[in-house]
């Protein structure tokens, strides 16, 4: 059964123009060509830059929110206690007067030493600010550091200007070693954050960063899903960039990343000085994160990016293979999600104007 999926999921029509094949990808005459095999290599990526993350939150981000007034508050644990532990676990975080007191009974203590611990035990599930504004630092640090290379790889590159140059020479399109490099850093950072989702602290299904996909139907339909619409955000922006990475799409697929982080560090930014309590600082970078966000995913991603893959390819191809209707269904989709997010920015907007 396996051998027969893996036979369709690389069946040739799916992925290239007709009359190619896979053959036809094999380096030769000083053409080297993305192979999915090397997606692999994004896992160990993924742990080299967790291994970055905690040294720059540490020794970076800690000294940082230090001179920036944040404090570290340490708060008091509860004492051990295996019955109300598994009660918090398995039950409620907030029982009701009643089950407090049949706990209280059950471990042979008063009513409010129980209601202590259970508000102490609540405390510690809550993230301090400072380990917020580590997060904040290290995605800070990430998507600037990404906003910064991607235009030292794009500039001199003619399909930065030019959008027709993406499909001129398509699929035969040489793989060049800052686009290796730009993608199995942006891959392997969205495994980090897939990984580290069980300890990171919890944010809303709506912040809008990455290239969330599928995440969209679990944020409209069930947004209490924090949780798992970040999984599934994380594992639809990895199946984006590997899939465009397969089929050779590269050069369009560089450019929707560097669309995108370009407005993310910002927010980070706006983050980390809401953390510090400097209000006038944050107000500024979130008026500035909202024009890069209006500017980079509501005018250029549909009018640049879309126009490339909706539109362009018909000149290249009579026949679009399946992987044509895949990727724009799935960029369709995130441009959906686009406009949501920009309708939540403006309101905030209209607030931040209207009311102070």
């Amino acid at each position: 059964i396996l051998k027969t999926l893996n036979s369709w999921f690389w069946w040739e029509n799916i992925w290239m123009p007709i009359n190619c094949t896979w053959a036809d990808f094999v380096d030769r005459d000083g053409l080297v060509f993305p192979k999915p095999h090397q997606l692999y290599a994004t896992i160990p990526y993924a742990f080299v830059l967790l291994i970055i993350r905690f040294f720059s939150e540490r020794y970076v981000a800690i000294p940082l929110a230090k001179a920036l007034g944040i404090k570290n508050v340490r708060r008091v644990k509860p004492q051990p206690n295996p019955v109300l532990e598994s009660y918090f676990r398995e039950c409620s975080r907030h029982p009701s007067q009643s089950e407090i007191q049949g706990l209280a009974k059950k471990c042979n203590c008063t009513v409010h030493l129980v209601e202590k611990w259970f508000r102490r035990r609540r405390n510690l599930e809550i993230p301090t600010v400072l380990r917020k504004f580590q997060e904040a630092f290290w995605r800070f640090s990430f998507y600037l550091t990404s906003s910064i290379v991607g235009f030292i790889f794009l500039y001199d590159k003619p399909w930065f200007y030019d959008i027709w140059q993406t499909w001129v020479g398509y699929p035969f399109q040489t793989l060049l070693p800052s686009q290796y490099w730009y993608y199995m850093a942006e891959i392997g950072f969205y495994w980090s954050l897939l990984f580290t989702l069980g300890i990171d602290n919890k944010r809303k299904a709506s912040d809008p960063q990455g290239l969330d996909v599928i995440g969209f139907t679990f944020i409209f339909f069930c947004p209490s899903q924090d949780f798992m619409a970040h999984v599934v955000h994380h594992l639809a922006a990895i199946g984006l960039m590997s899939g465009s990475w397969c089929g050779n799409y590269v050069r369009l697929g560089t450019l929707v990343i560097f669309v995108h982080d370009t407005a993310d560090f910002w927010l980070e930014a706006a983050k980390m000085f809401n953390y510090a309590r400097w209000e006038k600082t944050c107000n500024m970078l979130f008026i500035i994160f909202a024009i890069a966000f209006f500017i980079t995913r509501i005018i250029l991603f549909p009018f640049w990016i879309l126009r490339a893959t909706l539109y362009q390819p018909t000149y290249y191809s009579t026949t679009p293979v399946i992987a044509y209707f895949l990727f724009n269904g799935m960029l369709l989709i995130l441009q959906g999600l686009h406009l949501y997010w920009g309708y939540l920015i403006f309101k905030i907007l209209k607030r931040f104007v209207f009311l102070k």
